[in-house]
């Protein structure tokens, strides 16, 4: 019986710290994306090369024309111009998935006219997250933009 009980302790014992360490991954996922959202307000091209990795690529549709945009380009467009009012937008994260040193986040980014759904694959890179790739949808809800 004691063998038992011993054994239950260490197997709660590993299940209780593989969640600690999940939660802790979570939690880092979750800031390189708040850096990300950010950056994209706040115009802050440092944040947004703390959430990005270099090699980043961006794809998805303006309207009916598919891109594929280079992380450099998108961020030195994206950081030009005075900051954003952060009241007008409302970023959310709707889900993550780990799996070893990838981890793939589903976002929703409601922005004046139009809600974009993002996908961003991340990988752990040097002990932090960065955003290798993103694919977003759009869906306008002012159809003037």
């Amino acid at each position: 019986m004691k063998k038992l009980i011993l054994f239950a302790f260490f197997c709660s014992s590993f299940f209780i710290e593989k969640a600690n360490c999940q939660t802790n991954e979570i939690n880092a996922i979750e800031q390189t994306i708040k850096l990300y959202f950010e950056g994209m307000i706040e115009r802050d091209r440092s944040k947004l090369d703390s959430a990005f990795d270099p090699s980043a690529r961006l794809i998805g549709y303006r309207g009916e024309q598919f891109t594929i945009t280079p992380y450099e380009e998108w961020a030195s467009g994206t950081a030009k111009g005075n900051h954003r009012n952060p009241a007008e937008y409302d970023n959310h994260i709707i889900g993550i998935e780990i799996k070893g040193y990838t981890a793939l986040a589903k976002t929703e980014l409601f922005w004046p006219g139009i809600y974009y759904f993002d996908y961003l694959t991340l990988i752990k890179i040097n002990e932090q997250w960065k955003i290798v790739h993103k694919t977003w949808y759009e869906e306008k809800t002012n159809p003037n933009l």
